[in-house]
C-alpha cells in the first residue's frame, strides 16, 4: 500500500490516542542518511483560549526550532517530511506503541507493539482535566 495511505491510517490514530486521553508522545526518526535535521518531536499544547495545538520541535544537529500548529496544519508539515529524511514514525500512547514505517518500495506499514508508556503526557492529562478533550 502507497505510503501516503498508510500514513493517513497512522494520523488517525494519532487523532484518536489525543481524543481519548490516551497520547503520550510523536516522534519522526530514522532518516535516510546522514542529514541535519535529527528528529521531530510532536506534543501538546495548551492554549491559553482552552483549546490546543500541537508543538512540533525540529531538533537538528546544531539547534531546535519549535512551531505551533492546528492538527490539521500538523499533519501537512509532517508529511512533508517522510522520505525527506524521515522513514519512521512512532506513536506512544497508555494503549500501544504504533510504528509507521516506509519501506524500499514506498510502500508504508504500520506495527502494534506494547506501551512503553503507562501514563499520558502531563499535558494530555491537564487537558482531560480542563474538558479540553472529553472521552
Amino acid at each position: 500500500m502507497p505510503y501516503q495511505t498508510v500514513f493517513v491510517e497512522f494520523y488517525e490514530q494519532v487523532k484518536l490516542s489525543i481524543n481519548q486521553g490516551t497520547f503520550a508522545k510523536l516522534t519522526l526518526a530514522k532518516t535516510i542518511g546522514d542529514t541535519e535535521l535529527k528528529n521531530i518531536y510532536v506534543r501538546l499544547h495548551i492554549l491559553e483560549t482552552g483549546g490546543y495545538k500541537l508543538a512540533l520541535t525540529l531538533r537538528y544537529k546544531t539547534e531546535e526550532i519549535e512551531s505551533f500548529h492546528t492538527f490539521d496544519e500538523a499533519f501537512t508539515v509532517l508529511s512533508s517530511y517522510l522520505k525527506n529524511p524521515f522513514i519512521t514514525a512512532l506513536l506512544f500512547n497508555t494503549e500501544m506503541d504504533l510504528t509507521f514505517k516506509i519501506n524500499k518500495k514506498n510502500a508504508g506499514s504500520l506495527t502494534e507493539q506494547i506501551p512503553t508508556f503507562k501514563n499520558a503526557s502531563p499535558v494530555m492529562l491537564e487537558m482531560l482535566d480542563k474538558g479540553i478533550v472529553k472521552v
